[in-house]
């Protein structure tokens, strides 16, 4: 193989491999920003969270439930405006029982590149913990769509179908934070 053959192949995994961790970077950090308490420092108001997360989509982006258990609840939002609803629906509300715990574990990733588009499948867990003591643990499959913009990959799609939702013991969890203080200085 010739010279520029080889540096132009190595070039495109080179850029495979650093797109794939960017899509894993943008993944967890959407996990991270929908987790309670939220670790993110400095922010203390739902909104400001909302839009961080919203930063991590494409305009056109779509978020939807699907599946026999998620269609009724999650439905589908097309566009960053009706994403933003979506998330303004889940946080915006005063919740009663207040949720003071989620908490997401990603596993079984892969990501899947091609040029500037990619795909990622992940299965995902978060327990649950209320004010009122009942807790839940809920399991779901990821089918998500990436798009590289201007040099910076962005969600596409985050497409979530439920796995199980199984009650956990009332007050499960014995010690947790009220906020986290783990990112501050």
């Amino acid at each position: 193989m010739a010279t520029q053959e080889v540096l132009d192949s190595l070039l495109k995994r080179i850029d495979a491999l650093e797109a794939e961790a960017d899509i894993r970077r943008v993944q967890a950090r959407y996990m991270f920003l929908c987790d309670t308490p939220l670790p993110e420092p400095g922010v203390t108001d739902d909104a400001e969270r909302i839009e961080l997360i919203l930063e991590l989509y494409t305009e056109d982006a779509v978020w939807e439930g699907v599946g026999e258990y998620y269609d009724d609840q999650f439905g589908r939002a097309e566009g960053k405006d009706a994403i933003r609803r979506h998330f303004q629906g889940f946080w915006g509300t005063r919740q009663d029982p207040l949720l003071l715990l989620n908490a997401h574990y990603l596993t079984s990733e892969q990501i899947h590149v091609t040029g500037d588009t990619a795909t990622g499948q992940w299965i995902h867990m978060q327990p649950w913990l209320f004010s009122d003591g009942k807790a839940l643990l809920r399991s779901s499959r990821l089918n998500n769509a990436f798009r590289r913009e201007d040099g910076v990959w962005r969600i596409t799609r985050t497409r979530t179908e439920n796995v199980f939702v199984a009650p956990l013991p009332n007050d499960f969890a014995e010690a947790f934070p009220s906020q986290s203080v783990l990112m501050d200085a």
